[in-house]
C-alpha cells in the first residue's frame, strides 16, 4: 500500500513539474515576442539589423528548467512573429539558431556553476557562441538567401553597410561578417548580458529554489 502512494505520489509530482514548466515556458514566449516586436536599429549599423532583448526570457526559461525549455521558448517566438516579418522567414530562422546558440552555451554553463559567478560566465559564453554562430549562419546561410529568395544581391548588402558605418570599407562577404555581424552581435550580447544580470539579481532566489527542488526530485 505504500509503495502504492509513493509511487501516486512521485507521479502527481511529475506532473505538477511539467505543468509549471510548460506554463513558465508560455509566460516567457509571451514576454520574448513583446520584446522582439520593440526591436529598433542602431547606430551604425545597416538597418536590416535589428536589436532587441527577446533572449533574455528564453535565457531565464533554460535556466529555470533546462536548455531545452530555452530552445523551445526561442523557436515559439520566432513561429509565433513569422507573420509579421519581410524577410521570407530568413531572419526568423536565423534569430532562432543564433538566440538557440546563445540560450544552450548559458545555459549549460550557469547549470555547472551557481550564483553571480555562473551567472556571469554563462553570459559570456553565450555571447561568445551568439558572436561566432551568427557569423557562420549569416555567411552560409542568411546572405546567399537574401539573394537566391529576395533577389537582394551581395553588392546591395555590402552598400548598404557601407552607407550606415563610413568609418570602414566593406567589399567583401567575409568584410560584411566580420565589420558588421560581429560588432553588432558582441554589442547585443554584451548589453544582454548586462540587462539579463541585472534582472537576475532580484530573481536570484527563484532559480536557487528551482537547484534546490531538481536536486530534492
Amino acid at each position: 500500500m505504500s509503495e502504492v502512494t509513493t509511487n501516486l505520489k512521485e507521479q502527481n509530482q511529475a506532473r505538477k513539474k511539467m505543468i509549471y514548466r510548460i506554463a513558465l515556458m508560455g509566460v516567457m514566449t509571451a514576454l520574448a515576442e513583446v520584446l522582439m516586436m520593440l526591436e529598433i536599429p542602431l547606430p551604425l549599423m545597416p538597418t536590416f539589423l535589428k536589436y532587441d532583448f527577446s533572449d533574455i526570457p528564453a535565457l531565464f526559461a533554460g535556466f529555470a528548467c533546462g536548455p531545452i525549455a530555452g530552445v523551445v521558448v526561442e523557436f515559439l517566438k520566432n513561429l509565433i512573429h513569422m507573420p509579421m516579418t519581410n524577410t521570407q522567414y530568413i531572419g526568423e530562422v536565423a534569430n532562432f539558431i543564433s538566440g538557440s546558440f546563445f540560450v544552450v552555451a548559458g545555459t549549460l554553463v550557469y547549470r555547472r556553476v551557481r550564483g553571480k559567478k555562473g551567472v556571469a560566465l554563462s553570459l559570456a559564453a553565450g555571447t561568445v557562441a551568439l558572436t561566432i554562430a551568427t557569423s557562420f549562419v549569416n555567411y552560409f546561410f542568411c546572405l546567399p538567401l537574401y539573394e537566391k529568395v529576395m533577389g537582394f544581391p551581395l553588392p546591395a548588402i555590402i552598400d548598404m553597410c557601407n552607407k550606415a558605418n563610413t568609418l570602414v570599407s566593406i567589399n567583401s562577404k567575409l568584410e560584411v561578417i566580420l565589420m558588421t555581424f560581429v560588432p553588432f552581435n558582441i554589442f547585443k550580447g554584451v548589453t544582454i548580458s548586462i540587462v539579463a544580470f541585472l534582472a537576475y539579481l532580484p530573481l536570484r532566489r527563484f532559480f536557487e529554489d528551482e537547484k534546490t527542488a531538481e536536486t530534492e526530485a
